[in-house]
Order: structure tokens, then sequence, then C-alpha cells
């Protein structure tokens, strides 16, 4: 456990203010990593959807600003905050945090799994600011376009990765939690948050796959899996195979992929890959998913 002090709230407010300095809304966080101000609202008989609108303070991420003074005052009203977010989504630079967890759950860091999704998806991830938490996993910052609004997900992309959008907020570098501090990464400090590339910002803004039901329950398998046979259908060339790929493997990880099969081989037939190709695919990804859901895999 990270050691607190009375130069704790001292430094926390020096570290928002010199992030607040270079366009990122801030706002005061505890060693909880939770909004440190408690919201004007509590104990009130009927539920209220404010968001800052009626001017007081404890409204976490909707509290984040840029502007010193109002730094300034956030902090003078937490004054046993250890840390401070950062809000995700806002202007300038409209950031967007990749969280990359270590949870030995998942049976592999999500560090590897993004660089899996980066060659399935034909991405690189460029060098940017980078944040150490002491878990022993790291934030990357990327910037997005303001045309496009990142939602805020757990797990959605690969077990152990989290993306703060729009709405959500990172633990600012310098902030001291109940578990240790986070820093910046060496070789980062120097970095601006460096744009997020299309083909990763398109798996973000994408809608979710419709959610599935057990076998016993659910509905059809087609109709389970309309959402990964879609994303086939939309691959250009470039990109067939490793749309195929990555939609069996959810589809059998998800324990409907020996019924889709046929389906996504027409879908990707229909995008110009040969069926022998096609099928060739999706049997790679049954045996990749053997072992990860009750189902037999026998496509191969």
């Amino acid at each position: 456990m990270a050691p607190t002090d009375r130069q704790t709230p001292t430094l926390a407010l020096a570290h928002a203010l010199a992030a607040a300095g270079r366009g990122l809304p801030v706002f005061p966080l505890s060693a909880t990593k939770l909004p440190a101000l408690r919201s004007p609202h509590r104990g009130e008989r009927t539920a209220t959807h404010c968001r800052g609108e009626c001017g007081l303070p404890g409204h976490g991420v909707h509290d984040a600003t840029t502007d010193p003074a109002a730094v300034r005052a956030l902090f003078a009203a937490a004054p046993r905050a250890a840390g401070y977010g950062i809000a995700c989504g806002r202007a300038p630079h409209r950031l967007i945090g990749i969280d990359l967890d270590v949870d030995p759950a998942y049976g592999s860091d999500a560090a590897g799994s993004l660089r899996q999704l980066a060659l399935q998806h034909l991405f690189t991830i460029p060098p940017t600011v980078t944040v150490l938490t002491p878990s022993g996993g790291r934030h990357l910052w990327l910037t997005g376009p303001a045309d496009a609004t990142v939602p805020n997900s757990a797990g959605r992309l690969a077990p152990g990765i989290d993306i703060r959008g729009y709405g959500g907020y990172l633990v600012g570098p310098g902030s001291v939690t109940a578990h240790g501090r986070y820093r910046l990464a060496p070789g980062t400090a120097h970095l601006a948050p460096a744009p997020c590339p299309r083909a990763l910002l398109r798996l973000l803004t994408q809608p979710p796959r419709p959610p599935t039901a057990t076998r016993s329950t659910g509905p059809a398998p087609d109709r389970r899996g309309e959402g990964l046979i879609q994303f086939v259908l939309a691959a250009h060339e470039g990109q067939r195979n490793t749309r195929l790929f990555w939609a069996a493997c959810r589809a059998y990880e998800h324990g409907f992929g020996n019924a889709l099969a046929d389906a996504l081989t027409a879908a990707a037939v229909r995008t110009g890959l040969p069926e022998h190709e096609a099928r060739a695919t999706i049997a790679s990804a049954a045996r990749l998913t053997t072992g990860r859901n009750g189902e037999t895999n026998d496509a191969a």
C-alpha cells in the first residue's frame, strides 16, 4: 500500500495543474480512485441526474476543468485528495484511454491481446504517452477526431482491455492510490498523445455485438451471429481473412461456432475469399479456441 502524508494533496494539485496546463480537464480523486468530492445531491429523496448544471462541485468527471482557478477551488474543497482524474473524450485532445490489465485470470496479458488485435486488423500503436499502474498494467493515451465519440467499455475488444472514452476518466500520473503510485513510463514523458489509428478507432466505435444467450434458451444461431456475419461482409480487400478469423473466434468463444461456420463461410465468399481459404481460416479459429468453452470444435 502506498503511503500518503500531508504532502500528497499538495503534490496531487501540482500534477493536476500541470495536466490542465496541457489542455487536459482534471478533477480530484481519493486514494480509492473515486471522485474525492461527495455529491451535493446526497440525501435527496428523489433521484437527480444533474451533471453539474446546479453549479456545485461533486459531480465526478463532470467537474473536470482546465481552468487553473477552478482546479484550485476543487482541490481546496477536497483537502484529502490523493490524485486526480483526467476526463476522456473532451476537447481539445478528446483523449481515449487504452487500459491494459495484467490479471492472470485472463490467461495472458492484455498487452499481448492488443498486439494480436493489431496484427489481425492491420494497425500499429504509435509512440504515445504511457502511464504505468500500480498493478503492473499500463494506460495508453490516444486522441480521437471531433466527429467520433468513443464509448467506455470493459473487455469488449479482448479480456483485460478496457476503454476509457467520453464520460470516463483516467487516473493521472503522479496520483497516489491505496495500491501505489501512477507514473509515466520512461521515455514517454516528452510525448504528446498520438492520434488513434483508424482501424482501431473503427473497432472502438462500431456497435457492440448483440448479446448471446445459452444454447438451451437462446435464439437461433444465425440470429445470435448476425453481427459477426455483417462484420465479415463489411471486409475490404486485405481485411477479409483477419475479419473472418476474428468473427469465427468470437463465435466459438460464445458456443455457436460450429452452427455459424457455414454462414461465415458464405459471407467470406461474398467478399471475394475462396471457399477453401475461408473454411481453413474458420478451422484455425476453432482450433485456437478449443478448451475456452464447452463446445466440441469439429469444423476442421
